[in-house]
């Protein structure tokens, strides 16, 4: 009798397991229907389609310095639009949405209850600070950034991007580098 209650212990202790590495590896690639590693042009029209974005075309696309890249950013607010979105922004790199950040509107939702629910879906954050609270798998990352910013990130793209913009330190930043080190 206590190998079978013990084999069922370990039969759920391991299903459990299994479960809470799911969530965490299982994190949305985007919101909605507009996923990371989209061309400019899928996201322009998914966002056309969408009112609770407040897009207005092409008067709301950049581009932003360095090769192949575009910013889109789009207003509820501004457009008069009642959504729980306020500001969003698509960067894109050689025609591939990387980032997405959507600020979401405090006068719909709150910090607490957005966190609690990517808590309840995505299991606890791998890391979490007073300023954000992150989730992360092989290819994406996902933050929610104060007071209430949710951030979906390419990792791939980010780290390749980040290698080819490393830049040495000013001497400035040295310096104060070395201050800050001897506090």
């Amino acid at each position: 009798m206590k190998k079978i209650i013990s084999s069922v212990f370990v039969l759920f202790f391991l299903f459990s397991a299994r479960i809470a590495v799911n969530a965490q590896s299982i994190l949305p690639s985007g919101y909605g229907k507009i996923k990371l590693g989209m061309s400019v042009d899928e996201v322009k029209s998914l966002l056309k389609n969408n009112p609770l974005f407040g897009y207005h075309g092409d008067r709301d696309v950049s581009l932003l310095p360095g090769e192949n890249r575009v910013l889109i950013e789009t207003d509820a607010k501004a457009g008069h639009v009642d959504s729980f979105l306020d500001r969003c922004w698509f960067q894109f790199s050689n025609d591939k949405l990387y980032i997405i950040t959507l600020t979401l509107n405090r006068d719909k939702i709150d910090h607490y209850s957005v966190f609690t629910t990517l808590c309840d879906k995505y299991g606890k954050p791998e890391s979490l600070n007073p300023e954000k609270s992150t989730w992360k798998n092989s290819s994406v990352t996902m933050s929610l950034e104060r007071p209430l910013t949710l951030k979906y990130v390419d990792n791939v793209t980010f780290e390749n991007l980040s290698k080819k913009s490393n830049v040495d330190d000013s001497i400035e930043e040295m310096t104060a580098k070395t201050f800050l080190e001897g506090l």
